[in-house]
């Protein structure tokens, strides 16, 4: 009998469930805090923080684009720009993400966007 496929861990969020399922302890979770314990969040959050998956350098005219987007401070993206954030995303994060209309996840990225931009910030 094949054993089925191992996924792998996109950062520390990833361990942590599988060591909670492997001792039992989200069963426990989800009894005492129902199905909707807020571990799929904290999951998402701690793969956010802690990815294992190191991002690659943004190049000169990514870094200055971001940084003159960001400091328009806008509360809307247009197309070319959320084009602009997802190419930039895609490459330094090596994901293949396709454009879409969920705000929270241009937030999500535009929010990794800028912890990289950070410590380009934070070495000088």
């Amino acid at each position: 009998m094949a054993r089925p496929k191992k996924i792998q861990a996109k950062g520390l969020g990833d361990t942590v469930e599988s060591v909670l399922k492997a001792t039992g302890i989200d069963k426990v979770a989800k009894f005492l805090l129902g199905e909707d314990c807020g571990c799929d969040a904290r999951k998402e959050k701690l793969n956010a923080l802690f990815p294992y998956k190191k991002p690659l350098c943004l190049t000169e005219t990514e870094y200055e684009w971001l940084k003159a987007w960001i400091e328009t401070k806008t509360n809307q993206v247009i197309p070319s720009d959320q084009s602009q954030i997802l190419a930039i995303y895609n490459r330094i994060f090596q994901q293949r993400n396709e454009p879409s209309n969920c705000s929270s996840c241009l937030k999500d990225m535009v929010d990794q966007l800028k912890t990289v931009m950070l410590t380009y910030e934070d070495a000088e």
